[in-house]
């Protein structure tokens, strides 16, 4: 399974080139599409480019019922997306307390109306014809091409190629309507805060049924914010309709220091100081065991491998973010790394924990079937929760995988943490019992307390990572929401911190005081159930290097 998602990688980067959105939806059936989400500060610039949206034949389609929507979340932050109501089409709205932008298609009359809520300062750039109304049919198009003018006189005058095409008769006529649909002649507007509204933009029809245009928008000082683009067909909002559509657009976002969202421009640097911070731990922890080479266990080993990968996990991660930044899309060898290592790291991060839960190494060497089951559950569904995170990573948000993929993600991602505190709850089972039949029952008390502050430990870290991150992203305003990321780093320091602490290789940790003694347990339950060994005693090397003897009868 995981050779499968490592095969996946250079596909998944070909579906989206990040901050610059190129999306393709076909026969699409959805009354609006979330199409992206993304915070502006100042001078900040939005482009679209309706490559091209192909409609139903005009007779079935309404007018007013196909268009854009551009909304500021309510309060910086508390609201990631703006509530939509599936009663009333949010084209049709005729006032708004939000901030809101709507650009209304109507093929009818070949033009896009605009209608803004609460803009300020922000300035609007697009294209409208030149030439409307009368002054269309007898300016340069009817005097051009296909009328009497210069062109009639000129190249196609009194031959027959100009009686043909140009002249008075039926087919000039023709001509001339022709090229008032193929070549509508434009000219650029840009319009500031409340004179966006009314504003009509020119929608030019390129094939049958098939429509392109254009806008730009710059975020004035007064309306910076985190920002839902949004396509809207409220046809089928209706019951019963289904109105098919192939929709197919450019969208290109950017803050004046690069392709980032403002929440995201703080995250290079994030990622690169908590990868110093990482490799740190890693160096002091290795450094550890070097020390205390007699008392180090191989799943010592294990957390350091587990730190490491970490640290090259963030690095690339930093390398990733930089040149989404500067290019606005990532270069797909950097972006590979950073999802191969996130695999490894995730892989390796449940791994560890449910060992250290089990006490394996440090409190018995064989694993139960119980234990095992969870291994076998916990390990594939990791890989399928990093799998799911990479392909949220490179898909578009309005694609309709990119919703069915986050719920896979969240849930997975659930049910891992729960099962791994499974082992942790029987490993404190087992030395609640053992405290009160074993002739140790001060060390086993004392190991029962770790293992409860471990506990502890992996539920507030589960608590801190997966939901108050999460509360914190949606309260704080639009430019901190890196906080969360910063969360989430700094509770994985100081948990990866805290563990290895209390799993320190040292002679006088109480942890390392249990191994041989339960292991000559276990050896002599087997010995004296089998009999086969009656009589042979057992050697066993103690962590100071002296041997111990002991007679399989006791």
């Amino acid at each position: 399974m995981a050779r499968v998602s490592l095969l996946l990688l250079p596909v998944l980067l070909s579906v989206t080139q990040a901050r610059i959105h190129r999306l393709f939806l076909r026969n699409e059936t959805r009354f609006v599409v979330h199409l992206n989400t993304f915070g502006y500060f100042v001078n900040g610039t939005l482009e679209v480019k309706l490559v091209s949206l192909q409609l139903p034949a005009e007779g079935s389609t309404d007018s007013s019922t196909v268009g854009f929507s551009l909304a500021r979340s309510r309060v910086n932050g508390v609201l990631s997306y703006t509530a939509e109501d599936t009663e009333t089409c949010t084209l049709l709205k005729s006032k708004s307390d939000d901030t809101l932008i709507l650009f209304t298609i109507d093929p009818h009359t070949r033009s896009v109306e605009v209608k803004s809520f609460n803009e300020k300062d922000s300035t609007l750039t697009g294209y409208k014809e030149k030439t409307q109304g009368k002054e269309a049919g007898k300016g340069e198009a009817g005097k051009g091409e296909a009328g009497k003018g210069e062109a009639g006189k000129g190249e196609a005058g009194k031959d027959e190629a100009g009686k043909d095409e140009a002249g008075k008769d039926e087919a000039g006529k023709d001509a001339g309507k022709e090229v008032k649909e193929k070549s509508v002649e434009t000219e650029v507007v840009s319009v500031t805060g409340k004179e966006m509204y009314g504003l009509k933009l020119a929608l030019i029809k390129f094939k049958e049924n098939s429509y392109n245009f254009t806008f730009n928008i710059t975020i004035g000082a007064e309306d910076q914010g985190l920002y839902n683009l949004n396509f809207h067909n409220c046809r089928n909002m209706r019951p019963g309709v289904l109105s098919p559509y192939s929709l197919n657009v450019e969208i290109v976002e950017k803050n004046p220091a690069g392709f980032l969202s403002a929440a995201e421009i703080p995250l290079p640097r994030l990622y690169i100081s908590m990868a110093a911070m990482f490799l740190t731990a890693a160096v002091v922890w290795t450094y550890t065991l070097l020390k205390h080479r007699y008392s180090v266990f191989k799943i010592h080993w294990l957390m350091a491998a587990l730190a490491y990968t970490k640290t090259i996990s963030l690095v690339f991660h930093s390398i990733n973010y930089h040149f989404i930044n500067k290019e606005g899309h990532p270069i797909e060898g950097w972006a590979v790394m950073y999802y191969i290592t996130h695999l490894l790291k995730g892989a390796l991060l449940f791994i560890t924990l449910a060992l250290i839960g089990t006490g394996f190494a440090f409190v018995k060497y064989i694993l139960s079937d119980k234990e095992k089951k969870i291994f076998m559950i916990v390990i594939p569904l990791q890989v399928l929760a990093n799998v799911a995170y990479i392909i949220i990573e490179e898909t578009e948000e309005a694609s309709s995988e990119y919703a069915l993929w986050r719920e896979i993600l969240f849930l997975v991602d659930l049910i891992c943490c729960g099962a791994i505190l499974f082992p942790v709850v029987w490993s404190i089972r087992h030395l609640q019992e053992a405290s009160t039949t074993d002739g140790k029952a001060a060390i086993n008390l004392e190991k029962l307390k770790l293992f409860r502050h471990y506990y502890v430990m992996i539920v507030c870290y589960i608590y801190f990572t997966r939901i108050i991150a999460i509360l914190l992203k949606v309260t704080v305003p639009f430019q901190w929401q890196w906080c969360q990321e910063f969360l989430i780093e700094v509770s994985t320091l100081v948990f990866f911190v805290l563990t290895g602490f209390k799993f320190r290789p040292a002679s006088n940790n109480p942890y390392l005081q249990l191994p041989q003694d339960e292991e000559d347990l276990e050896m002599d339950e087997v010995v004296t159930e089998s009999g086969a060994l009656e009589g042979i005693s057992k050697v066993k090397k103690t962590s100071n290097g002296r041997e111990r003897q002991r007679d399989p009868a006791l």
